[in-house]
């Protein structure tokens, strides 16, 4: 059976059938019976069916499964299950990333795909999938990761595909798959991105498959006080991992460090949230296209005593009711608490401040 899977930010999971939802389109948006915390949100929303499975990575490095099936399934204005009630996950480690996968006991599929890991100190590590095709119930390692580290993001890739790591000075570096070799769940990986001092991080990892999504998409980034930009992919030269990078941003102290790093397409939603649970939804075709070295413009206006929790990406779906239906039973974007939530485009500056926020800095030779 076909079902929708949503999943909020604050990690609360439900599936509920795909008819219902053309049978709700069918007769308008209709009345809106529950919501979740007012901070919460819808974060990952997909059509999947009830043999599927999801692989869900910790910030350990432990990863676990849960059949589709075995998903509560709950009404439309529900807000769900919590996923640490499904798993036995212990009470000091938290879901850091999820991956959903159309068979495990597909061999041809799962031999032909990897799972891409990233830790926050800019280890890379690639994993056969078939390493995962054998579930159990208290999970196994993924990724043996060091004192001090935590797992940052996981992607499925088919082999092919191009990877981007970004640091929070506002470096990132961009490698072909390739040059990382795969290994078993139990290694520690391969250095992705040269991490500099101790106050300096990995804030995000994307993969791009060379063939088809590399015209297609492009590189946002947010800073800390609420600036960002898009790139096109190919302003990012291909070098080896490991290196230091190329400049992905201008930062300053107007822009703050580097907080999230996204491959988004011209139809996507972009979604803010920040700690004080002010919510900003906007339409990524909003963010303009800017060179490597620039600073941006402003997305969001950040108070001094709040900062940016997470960022987002929302796919256009095309069941578009689907997406507002969710976000309606989230209390979420389209919904929101008056004052909490705005729904719109990016803040704008004034003209003049708008070109020197967009202005390049001086030319200077990119550290390899």
């Amino acid at each position: 059976e076909d079902v929708v899977i949503t999943i909020s930010h604050l990690g609360y999971i439900k599936r509920t059938s795909a008819e219902d939802y053309r049978q709700q389109r069918r007769g308008g948006r209709g009345m809106i019976g529950g919501r979740t915390r007012n901070e919460d949100f819808i974060e990952h929303l997909f059509i999947s069916s009830t043999h599927h499975s999801l692989l869900f990575f910790t910030d350990k490095g432990r990863c676990y499964w849960i059949k589709v099936y075995e998903i509560p399934e709950g009404e439309k204005q529900g807000k769900g299950r919590a996923i640490q009630n499904m798993i036995n996950l212990p009470s000091d480690d938290n879901i850091r990333a999820i991956i959903d996968v159309r068979d495990l006991n597909d061999k041809d599929f799962v031999e032909q795909h990897y799972i891409m890991l990233a830790t926050k100190k800019g280890i890379i590590k690639k994993t056969s999938l078939a390493d995962f095709s054998r579930p159990r119930q208290t999970g196994v390692n993924a990724i043996t990761v060091n004192e001090g580290d935590r797992l940052l993001e996981v992607r499925c890739t088919d082999g092919n595909a191009d990877v981007m790591l970004a640091v929070k000075s506002g470096r990132a570096v961009r490698f072909h798959e390739e040059k990382v070799r795969p290994t078993g769940r139990g290694a520690i990986g391969v250095r992705g991105i040269e991490v500099d001092s101790e106050s300096d991080e990995v804030v995000g990892m994307i993969c791009v498959e060379r063939d088809s999504e590399i015209a297609e998409k492009t590189v946002l980034v947010v800073s800390e006080k609420g600036f960002g930009k898009r790139t096109g992919i190919h302003d990012y030269r291909i070098t080896n991992r490991g290196g230091k990078g190329v400049k992905t941003i201008n930062i300053t102290e107007k822009t703050g460090s580097l907080i999230a790093i996204l491959a988004v397409e011209q139809t996507d939603d972009l979604m803010i949230i920040c700690k004080s649970g002010i919510t900003i939804r906007m339409a990524v075709a909003d963010v303009r296209e800017a060179g490597r070295a620039t600073q941006g413009v402003r997305l969001i206006r950040v108070n001094e005593e709040d900062e940016i929790a997470a960022v987002a990406r929302i796919e256009e779906d095309d069941k578009k009711d689907i997406s507002e239906d969710a976000d309606a039973e989230a209390g979420g974007p389209l919904n929101g608490e008056a004052g909490d939530v705005t729904s719109g485009s990016r803040d704008e500056l004034p003209e003049e401040d708008e070109r020197k926020a967009e202005e390049e800095t001086p030319d200077q030779p990119d550290e390899e």
